[in-house]
């Protein structure tokens, strides 16, 4: 299953006053041919592509459904399983230990075959080097002793016949396999509480200390040996299943489940970790869902996934408490508490230790005789006392001028929900007050969804805008961004207009305009930065590791 890659598709009908480009290229006007006496030319000869080009913030995905994880697990173990001619369940084994990974598992297969099937948990017959299946056996005697729960009862019994002693020593080639035997209720009760625990790659063999892992065909067989139609079963094997695909997807790097709670989708994306540098790779689930894939937090184009972390970082800690601290106050020299200066004295004393010392340049006030307000070490520290102070001071707004505007735009999101409920109430008004139909009212439902996603894009340029480094790119991107605001404001503020019906019409064609406008601002703020991001034009001055962040 396929998802549409565009974040926003906005369709208009043509009664709405939209037109074709006009300065869209005639071909048969500007035929080249006509200017040849035999009206042939190579030009014709050339394919005209008409797919429209992928923008270059977007990223190619897909949307999968359970099943289709099934499926795809089902066509690596039958690929597995012919090269190595060996059973599938034996196959999903080798290929759960190594992550699904065929080449590194082919790699370690061609060097020894033995150790693989040792280290994945499977004993083999030394003599046709194949693994050993798990065994059911029907007893012919009356009665069987089981070790788990000591009934004796005439009943089927289950046993690994190629267990290794449990006393024998790592690596050993022995033949001396032992039979760990259960009955079929016992087992049956310990791989249900396995599942139920949320176990499904490994699920060892019963006997105490025992490596051998049971095969996903036995593990099945078991959990349907009860009435198939008991709803407990049923969710036992749904949840088996869904623990086979967490662990298929979680192995692959190229697979990630859709973060929204219930949801049963899972996105398929080839972006490296490498390439998140440059890349943010935001994905639309069949749910609606839009996160990043990079780091499964909730879209945030056009700030990379390593600033997006700095970010979150600075405004969790207490970063900017210490800088206000750095800014208002110093530590006593001797004891080092903290004081905050609360007049214009620069005699300062400590009321801890009653240690007195100069504010301006925390020396021993002793050392300054009584000439208060002409400091020796003054002249050779204000300017570097005062440059650390106001550096403190010009840190702490520049971050609070950018964090601002970043919650603003978090806040504007957050109230998104009571602006829908808004909005269904206006699109019932619309049409009690004019004869719009309740498609025609969709504009309104359009334009907030654009605003929605406009303030996220705004959003997270201001947290990538402070990391960012003073260049052309800088000034570029930051008159994009001023457009993109005013656009957005413009739109809000149009929504909040009141409803009459004579200018319900004007209303109208007001909001898709500018509706279509915002769009189109938030992808040229999206694609010329990603387009930067390509061509090696962003730098960004990142805190090192002796800084706040």
């Amino acid at each position: 299953m396929s998802s549409d890659t565009s974040d926003i598709e906005l369709e208009y009908d043509s009664t709405e006053g939209y037109e074709e480009d006009e300065d869209a290229i005639d071909l048969d006007s500007n035929d080249p041919s006509s200017d040849d006496g035999d009206g042939s030319s190579s030009f014709n000869m050339l394919p005209i592509s008409t797919q429209p080009t992928k923008p270059l913030y977007q990223v190619e995905y897909s949307v999968l459904e359970e099943s289709e994880l099934t499926q795809r697990q089902v066509k690596e173990i039958e690929h597995v399983a012919g090269i190595i001619g060996i059973e599938g369940k034996d196959a999903a084994l080798v290929l759960r230990y190594f992550g699904w990974n065929k080449d590194l598992l082919m790699e370690k297969y061609m060097d020894s075959p033995e150790k693989v099937f040792r280290d994945v948990g499977i004993r083999t017959d030394l003599e046709s080097n194949q693994p050993t299946p798990l065994k059911r056996k029907t007893r012919s005697t009356p009665t069987f002793l089981c070790d788990i729960c000591c009934d004796e009862a005439n009943q089927d019994s289950l046993y690994l016949p190629s267990c290794p002693p449990l006393d024998a020593e790592k690596g050993s080639t022995t033949t001396q396999f032992v039979k760990h035997e259960f009955c079929r209720e016992c087992y049956t009760q310990y791989v249900e509480g396995k599942v139920k625990e949320g176990e499904a790659r490994t699920i060892e063999c019963m006997e105490s200390q025992c490596k051998q892992i049971v095969d996903e065909n036995t593990i099945v067989d078991l959990l349907t040996l009860r009435d198939a139609t008991v709803p407990d079963n049923e969710r036992l094997m749904g949840r088996f299943q869904t623990l086979l695909n967490r662990t298929f997807v979680d192995d692959n790097p190229a697979l990630k489940f859709c973060p929204a709670p219930n949801c049963i989708y899972t996105i398929e994306c080839h972006v490296s970790k490498k390439s998140l540098d440059t890349v943010v790779p935001s994905v639309t689930c069949l749910c609606g869902q839009r996160f990043c894939f990079g780091c499964s937090l909730a879209d945030h184009q056009p700030c990379i996934c390593p600033i997006v972390k700095l970010w979150q970082q600075k405004c969790a800690d207490d970063s900017e408490t210490a800088n206000w601290i750095s800014a208002n106050t110093k530590e006593c020299t001797k004891c080092h508490s903290t004081i905050e200066k609360n007049g214009g004295c620069n005699h300062m004393t400590c009321k801890k230790c009653k240690h007195e010392f100069c504010w301006v340049c925390t020396g021993v006030w002793a050392d300054h005789g009584t000439a208060w307000y002409s400091c020796n070490r003054f002249e050779e520290k204000e300017e570097g006392g005062k440059d650390a102070q106001s550096k403190s001071r010009a840190s702490l707004e520049r971050y609070l001028h950018y964090y601002n505007r970043f919650a603003n735009h978090e806040q504007s999101l957050r109230l998104d929900k009571e602006l829908h409920i808004k909005t269904e109430k206006k699109m019932e008004e619309i049409q009690q007050a004019s004869n719009l139909s309740w498609i025609e009212v969709q504009f309104l439902n359009k334009a907030v969804e654009t605003l929605s996603v406009c303030r996220t894009t705004l959003k997270w340029t201001y947290a990538m805008a402070f990391y960012l480094e003073k260049n052309n790119f800088t000034a570029l991107f930051e008159d994009n961004q001023a457009d993109l605001e005013k656009a957005v404001e413009d739109l809000s503020g149009l929504l909040e207009s009141p409803i009459e019906a004579d200018t319900i019409v004007e209303l109208r064609q007001k909001v898709t305009d500018k509706t279509v406008y915002v769009h189109k601002r938030n992808e040229i703020m999206l694609e010329e930065t990603a387009r930067d991001y390509q061509d090696g034009r962003v730098f960004w001055n990142r805190p090192s590791s002796t800084d706040s962040l």
